[in-house]
């Protein structure tokens, strides 16, 4: 898989500068007709898919194409779930870049006091593999989840499990994992994830996080629950596809940006699926593409070689239908969207 790091190309055309995102919302009364005719079959398949609440594209950095569903509005957070983790390295990239972290090689007892006796292997536990799911730490998602939401300290319920696999060998999908690596930035910063997400992320994007949930202990979830409106993860994609700039401003280092979308496991999920620094990969329609995933349908995709940022949001809770509905998800992008692109741009 490719994975070269491309220059972001913008329109030729005027835009809004928003908080210095040059990213163009046309006027809802417009948007309708600012959609490219190539995208039609997008919006009418995602009609059809009951769980959708929006779909949005952004193109060359003007918002292309929004639609909300099933009573959804604009204005309504949605709970992105493991979207979060996406957020999450983002906070850390910064965090490493402003010297709260030495790197990304540091151990993660150095901010844990919850390790204190724990043996050597644990204690070779690295920021990094924390970001790329391979800690070695027995997973706290799937069959475990449960019971480590329901402990009385997160944190230590995490680092307390086994070690099944020396650290930054096997990619083992955990929540805990960027749970513990909120646990860092809230020690490393001295601020909580969430006033450290509002100053270094979200204001330089233009908007403001709402709260979400925070452990026994008050550490702002790591991996899960976060609230973004459909725009901000627009916005958060637009970041990304902007190697970490925002207009003139410097958010997220570009070099961070670029190791987040190297290959460093590979997921059980699926042979094509590989993962980074807290975002999927995979080829859709031959484009690699790099995507945030959360429970239920939530997806932030970018797509480099198009300059290209799709988002979804649905509903997040359990039911029989949710992998199905993910699978029509993957479907409607690469073979509405993407296809549908590439042959706009082509042409």
């Amino acid at each position: 898989m490719r994975v070269d790091p491309l220059p972001v190309r913008r329109a030729g055309a005027v835009v809004t500068v928003l908080a210095g995102l040059a990213l163009t919302f046309a006027p809802a009364s417009a948007r309708q007709d600012v959609a490219p005719a190539a995208l039609a079959g997008a919006a009418e398949a995602a009609a059809k898919l009951p769980r959708l609440h929006s779909l949005l594209v952004s193109h060359r950095g003007t918002l292309v194409l929004e639609r909300y569903y099933n009573g959804t509005r604009p204005s309504r957070p949605a709970n992105v779930k493991s979207v979060s983790k996406s957020v999450i390295s983002a906070l850390v990239g910064i965090a490493v870049d402003r010297g709260h972290i030495t790197s990304l090689e540091q151990p993660i007892a150095d901010f844990l006091p919850e390790m204190a006796d724990a043996g050597a292997g644990k204690r070779a536990i690295r920021i990094v593999d924390l970001l790329t799911m391979q800690s070695g730490l027995e997973s706290t998602s799937g069959r475990n989840y449960g019971s480590w939401v329901q402990s009385r300290n997160w944190v230590r319920d995490a680092v307390r499990r086994p070690l099944l696999s020396p650290p930054g060998t096997e990619m083992d999908y955990s929540t805990g994992s960027s749970h513990l690596l909120s646990a860092i930035l809230t020690r490393a910063t001295k601020q909580s994830t969430w006033q450290f997400a509002q100053e270094a992320l979200a204001r330089p994007l233009g908007f403001s996080l709402a709260r979400w949930p925070q452990d026994p202990q008050g550490i702002y979830f790591g991996g899960n629950d976060m609230l973004m409106t459909p725009r901000q993860m627009v916005a958060f994609g637009e970041l990304y596809l902007g190697r970490g700039r925002v207009g003139d401003t410097r958010v997220v280092p570009g070099s961070y940006v670029d190791a987040s979308f190297v290959p460093r496991g590979q997921s059980r999920w699926g042979s094509d699926r590989y993962y980074g620094y807290g975002w999927w990969i995979r080829d859709l329609a031959g484009h690699p593409t790099f995507y945030a995933w959360g429970y239920g349908g939530q997806f932030i995709f970018v797509v480099p070689t198009l300059d290209l940022v799709v988002t979804t949001t649905s509903v997040s809770t359990p039911s029989p239908d949710r992998q199905g509905h993910n699978r029509s998800i993957y479907r409607l992008v690469e073979d509405e969207i993407v296809k549908d692109i590439r042959n706009l741009v082509i042409s």
